[in-house]
C-alpha cells in the first residue's frame, strides 16, 4: 500500500481540486503501464489514510475515473482498472529523476519546418524607435473608436449582433468602404467586391493559397516585402525576383521573363513601393497593366499606404485602372490607425471575392463584427477621414524635420532620398559600417531600428533599412538622431 500511496502527490496548495489531481495521477499511471488493466485499487479508506485526506475526496476521484471509463467497480470486490484498455508496456521507471521527454516542449512525431516562416516577430518595447514605418496610435481617434464599440455591443438584436455573420465581413463597413474608395481612390467597387480581412497578410495568404498552384510562378521586385514572399512560398510558387529602381519594379525586365515563361500572379506596391517609397512610373503602370492582359497574370496590388502622401493628389491605383478584371487591390487600417486593429480589405471581381470569403470561412470564420461596424460608424460619421488629414499634417511635419536632422547630423553615414509619402525613409548605409553591429549597439542605448538583414541576398549586401519617422513626436527623432550620431562618431 505504501508503495503505490507514494506515487501519488496531491498539492493541497494549488487551485486543481485535489480529487481531480488524484484521478489525473491515476489515469497517468494507466496511460504509462504502470497500473493494467483487472489491477484492483486501494479501498477508498486505505488510499485516504495513506495520502492523509478525507475519505469523501478519494471516493470523488474515484468517480470521475469511473464516469471516464478508466476503471470499473465490482460489488462487494472493489475498484479495478477497466478490463477493457489495452496493455501498456511501461517505456521507464517511474523515477522523476532518470528524465523524460517534455511533450511541452517537443513533440514525438517529425514534421518539415520551412526556413522562410523562421522569422523574428516584432515586439518592440524599446522607448525610441525608427521603426518599419508605423502609425503613431497616440494620434488614433481611440475615443471615438471605443464609443462606437460600445454602440455595436449594447444597441439592437443581440442575436444578429452578437452571432454569425457574413464571412466576407460586415456589410455597413463593404458599403461605406466602397463608397470610401471609390471616392478618394477612384475605384468603381460595390460592397460585393471587399472582402474584409484581418489586415494585409491574410488577403495575400487567401490570394495565394486559393488562386496560385504548386510550381505556379510569381513576379515580386528584388526589394519586396518578405510576408508577400513568404506567402507565395508557403503556396509552393516559384518566387522570381525583378530588378527596381527610383521608378519601382523594371516592367521590361518582367515582359522579358513573360515572353519565356508562363507567370501566374506580380505583386507590387504601386504607390510607394516596400522598401524604398519609390512611386511606380506612369508609363510602368500602363505597361504592367498591357502585360497583365497579355500574358494573363493577376496583379496583386498592396497599396499599404495610400493615404500618406505628401507632395500633392497621390497617385490612382492600378485596381482604378484595371479594365479587365486582373487586379486584386489590398489596404489596410494598420496604417491609419494602429497595428492593434486587425481590419483589412481585398478587392476585386465579385466572383473572385465570393470565392476567397468560401476560403476564408475555412480557416477563420469570421472576423471582429463589433470591431468592423465601429469603423463602418467612423467611416461614415467621417471621422477616420478627419483623422487622416490630420495625421497626414503631423507626419509631414516629422518627415521634413527627420530628413533636416539625417542630412545635417548624419549627412557623411548614410544616404537619402526625401520620401515623396509613406511613414520611413530608405537609408543606404556607408559600407564600411556594420549594421547589424550599429542596431545592437543602439538597443542597449534605448533605440530600436532594423538592421537591414532582411533586405540582404547572397548575391548582395545592401546595408540598408527602413528609418520611421511617423510614430515618434519630434523630440523622440531628435533623440533618436542623436544616439546614432553618439554612436557613429564615438
Amino acid at each position: 500500500m505504501q508503495p503505490f500511496a507514494s506515487l501519488i502527490k496531491p498539492d493541497k496548495t494549488s487551485k486543481q481540486p485535489v480529487y481531480i489531481q488524484i484521478a489525473n495521477q491515476l489515469m497517468e499511471l494507466i496511460r504509462q503501464g504502470f497500473l493494467q488493466p483487472g489491477f484492483q485499487l486501494p479501498s477508498s479508506r486505505q488510499l485516504a489514510d495513506s495520502l492523509n485526506i478525507h475519505r469523501k475526496t478519494v471516493v470523488r476521484a474515484y468517480e470521475e475515473l469511473l464516469a471516464q471509463g478508466w476503471v470499473e467497480s465490482r460489488i462487494g470486490t472493489g475498484t479495478f482498472v477497466a478490463a477493457h484498455l489495452p496493455e501498456i508496456i511501461p517505456q521507464s521507471p517511474l523515477n522523476e529523476t532518470m528524465g523524460h521527454i517534455d511533450s511541452n516542449k517537443k513533440a514525438g512525431f517529425t514534421f518539415d519546418q520551412k526556413p522562410h516562416l523562421n522569422r523574428a516577430v516584432i515586439k518592440n518595447n524599446i522607448k525610441l524607435h525608427l521603426d518599419d514605418g508605423f502609425p503613431d496610435p497616440r494620434l488614433a481617434p481611440l475615443e471615438e473608436l471605443s464609443r462606437a464599440y460600445r454602440t455595436q455591443l449594447l444597441t439592437g438584436n443581440p442575436y444578429t449582433r452578437l452571432g454569425y455573420g457574413d464571412t466576407a465581413g460586415s456589410y455597413w463597413l463593404r458599403k461605406e468602404l466602397s463608397l470610401y474608395l471609390n471616392e478618394t481612390r477612384g475605384l468603381k467597387t460595390s460592397p460585393e467586391n471587399i472582402l474584409i480581412t484581418r489586415g494585409t497578410v491574410m488577403g495575400l495568404y487567401l490570394a495565394s493559397t486559393g488562386l496560385l498552384k504548386s510550381g505556379d510562378s510569381v513576379v515580386l521586385g528584388e526589394l519586396s516585402w518578405s510576408s508577400a514572399s513568404n506567402n507565395f512560398l508557403q503556396a509552393g510558387a516559384k518566387v522570381i525576383k525583378v530588378p527596381v529602381d527610383e521608378f519601382g519594379i523594371n516592367t521590361d525586365a518582367l515582359e522579358k521573363i513573360c515572353q519565356k515563361q508562363s507567370v501566374r500572379m506580380v505583386y507590387v506596391t504601386s504607390h510607394h513601393h516596400y522598401p524604398t517609397t519609390v512611386a511606380l512610373r506612369a508609363d510602368r503602370r500602363i505597361h504592367l497593366l498591357q502585360l497583365s492582359e497579355k500574358y494573363g497574370f493577376i496583379i496583386f496590388e498592396d497599396d499599404y499606404d495610400y493615404d500618406f502622401h505628401y507632395l500633392s493628389k497621390p497617385l490612382l491605383p492600378l485596381a482604378g485602372a484595371d479594365r479587365s478584371g486582373m487586379v486584386l487591390y489590398c489596404g489596410s487600417f494598420t496604417k491609419a490607425i494602429s497595428p492593434a486593429f486587425r481590419v483589412g480589405y481585398l478587392v476585386g471581381s465579385e466572383n473572385v471575392i465570393t470565392y476567397l470569403a468560401q476560403l476564408r470561412r475555412i480557416i477563420d470564420r469570421q472576423g471582429d463584427m463589433m470591431l468592423e461596424n465601429a469603423m463602418a460608424e467612423l467611416l461614415q460619421n467621417g471621422i477616420i477621414q478627419r483623422h487622416l488629414r490630420k495625421s497626414l499634417r503631423t507626419y509631414r511635419t516629422r518627415r521634413d524635420y527627420f530628413c533636416d536632422l539625417l542630412q545635417t547630423e548624419l549627412g557623411d553615414y548614410l544616404n537619402f532620398q526625401k520620401p515623396d509619402g509613406g511613414m520611413a525613409v530608405w537609408g543606404e548605409f556607408d559600407k564600411n559600417i556594420n549594421l547589424k553591429e550599429l542596431s545592437a549597439k543602439a538597443i542597449q542605448n534605448d533605440l530600436f531600428f532594423s538592421d537591414g538583414s532582411e533586405n540582404n541576398s547572397p548575391a548582395e549586401i545592401r546595408n540598408a533599412t527602413r528609418l520611421g519617422f511617423a510614430s515618434s513626436t519630434i523630440e523622440e527623432l531628435e533623440s533618436c538622431v542623436g544616439i546614432l550620431k553618439k554612436l557613429l562618431t564615438g
